[in-house]
């Protein structure tokens, strides 16, 4: 007889255990995490099935008829667009033998879970960087209309163009985000618009005309990890995490090409630098209590191992990702100068 649907299992660790293996995962991994900082919040605990839903109040229109003496006005009905996604079961686990168990120095739980709390982090980052970056609100550097004509590195004028687009489309600057932490929790910013790409793409930006150096912020405690500076409202965050579409662009001697790092005449590798503003996607955090459940076994004699010589550290979570307004999240394609 299966276990009930509402138990959750630790392996060969307590309840209370698991609850300090969780935070040691989850600790290691949220410093790494760039896109969980700006994104909706849906927490999973909160559903009760495989599908997330996030609602959107629309605008009203506005109301320029004067009103008529003594008649109070029709009035509007609330109406509101859903996006919905499903959750996806992500998980791996690390393979340990009795002889680490009884020979190794170091913590190897701790060892575990620092290990991953990374891995987890950087799955999970990915799964969103796919979803959020196949939006259809395009933009290509330096003003080409395609992909395959790309063959600049972003500039102030891309980011204007988009800027204005967003101001247009009533999208909002983003004044709190989700703290790097275990816990669920925001932390206020500086009201800005946030860019996410390629740590590529960090010499062209540095060069770029108007940029402020991060570290020459009025608070530089202010700071996020990865923030390299800002251009304007625009702040920009850099991961190694948004790989370029390889040689999908122009052909040149100048920019990187087929992930060498080094010039090359073959079409230009091609990066996307996402801008974001306020409620642009939705996450389901890879934080709290139920946002994902640790497990080890020990090595011990079963079945399949009559010795009871290979135990393993592991990680499940369930997450999912969605765009919730095309018009507020906007990808620039680029070229990344060789050096």
């Amino acid at each position: 007889m299966g276990l009930p649907s509402n138990t959750t299992t630790y392996g060969d660790i307590s309840p209370r255990t698991a609850g300090f293996a969780k935070q040691m995962l989850l600790e290691r991994g949220q410093f790494l995490m760039v896109v969980e900082r700006f994104g909706q919040v849906d927490p999973q605990q909160k559903n009760k099935t495989k599908t997330v839903k996030w609602r959107r109040y629309n605008s009203l229109a506005r109301a320029t008829a004067p009103l008529a003496e003594g008649v109070p006005p029709t009035g509007k009905k609330l109406t509101h667009t859903d996006i919905t996604a499903t959750l996806e079961q992500y998980g791996d686990t690390i393979k340990t033998t009795d002889v680490i168990a009884d020979t190794h120095e170091d913590d190897v739980l701790k060892e575990s879970m620092d290990l991953v709390g990374e891995q987890a982090a950087e799955t999970i980052e990915e799964v969103r960087i796919n979803i959020i970056k196949a939006g259809t609100n395009v933009y290509y550097g330096n003003g080409v209309s395609t992909r395959a004509t790309v063959d600049s590195p972003a500039t102030r004028n891309d980011l204007r163009k988009i800027k204005r687009a967003f101001m247009a489309n009533k999208a909002r600057t983003i004044s709190k985000i989700i703290r790097a932490s275990a816990m669920i929790s925001t932390e206020p910013v500086a009201p800005a618009f946030f860019a996410m790409g390629d740590t590529d793409l960090e010499a062209d930006i540095l060069d770029m005309d108007g940029f402020i150096p991060a570290e020459n912020y009025a608070d530089s405690t202010k700071i996020l990890p990865g923030e390299v500076g800002k251009v304007e409202s625009i702040r920009i965050i850099l991961t190694p995490m948004f790989s370029p579409w390889l040689a999908a662009g122009a052909s040149g001697t100048t920019y990187l090409s087929n992930g060498s790092k080094v010039t090359s005449a073959a079409s230009c590798d091609v990066y996307p630098l996402l801008i974001v503003a306020k409620d642009a996607y939705g996450i389901v955090p890879l934080q709290g209590f139920n946002s994902v459940t640790p497990s080890v076994i020990n090595p011990k004699p079963r079945g399949s191992d009559p010795l009871g010589q290979i135990g393993y550290v592991g990680w499940k979570t369930y997450q999912t990702a969605a765009i919730l307004n095309e018009q507020w999240i906007a990808r620039l394609e680029v070229a990344a100068t060789a050096l």
